[in-house]
């Protein structure tokens, strides 16, 4: 993946780790391990690449004769990496924009393509959310901007209840822009949406 470090290179990092915990990597159920888990980064951290962006395609909105200005939804689960222990993190989330009369509305199905790309490197949550507004922001455009996007998502970190505290539990972040920061009811209607899944 990166090209400074050849694939032999990165072989041999991961038979050094498994020396380090006490395993033999030349064992049969071991010997093809570091080959595994590379072609496995290769796919799980993908969010590095930018030629795995997703292309977003987006539609002139009121082309197809209906103007939309209500709030458009979507839900979904993702899966991440935490990049403070390496450990899986994973849940849903809930996000929705408020379309520009003027501007531009997203193909539905871009938006969990988007989710992924963001969540497809080691992360944390916080930035996580930010990340796929401002990507979603960006491929909707200047001219006519969303009126308003937000996303809530919650996680289970198994660096939190599978090592150190070792509690189960979720955790949630939130990120808010335009009319859902600046209209109460309106983050009121998103939030009655993200709490009736």
């Amino acid at each position: 993946m990166a090209n400074n470090v050849t694939r032999e290179q990165a072989e041999e990092s991961i038979r050094t780790l498994l020396s380090y915990i006490g395993e033999n990597p030349d064992r049969a159920g071991l010997k093809d391990t570091p080959d595994r888990i590379l072609r496995m980064w290769e796919e799980i951290y993908r969010g590095y690449d930018p030629a795995k962006k997703p292309n977003i395609k987006t539609f002139d909105n009121g082309e197809d004769g209906i103007n939309y200005s209500g709030m458009v939804i979507d839900r979904g689960t993702y899966y991440s990496v935490c990049e403070h222990h390496a450990m899986p993190f994973f849940g849903k989330y809930t996000f929705a924009y408020l379309p520009n009369p003027k501007g531009k509305i997203l193909g539905i199905s871009k938006i969990g393509r988007v989710v992924d790309y963001c969540a497809a490197k080691m992360q944390i949550q916080e930035r996580l959310t930010h990340e796929i507004v401002d990507m979603l922001t960006e491929a909707l455009g200047t001219e006519y901007p969303p009126l308003g996007m937000a996303i809530v998502m919650t996680g289970t970190h198994l660096c939190k209840s599978m090592r150190g505290a070792r509690k189960e539990g979720t955790m949630t972040s939130s990120y808010l822009t335009g009319l859902f920061m600046e209209e109460e009811a309106l983050r009121a209607e998103f939030m009655r949406m993200v709490n009736s899944d």
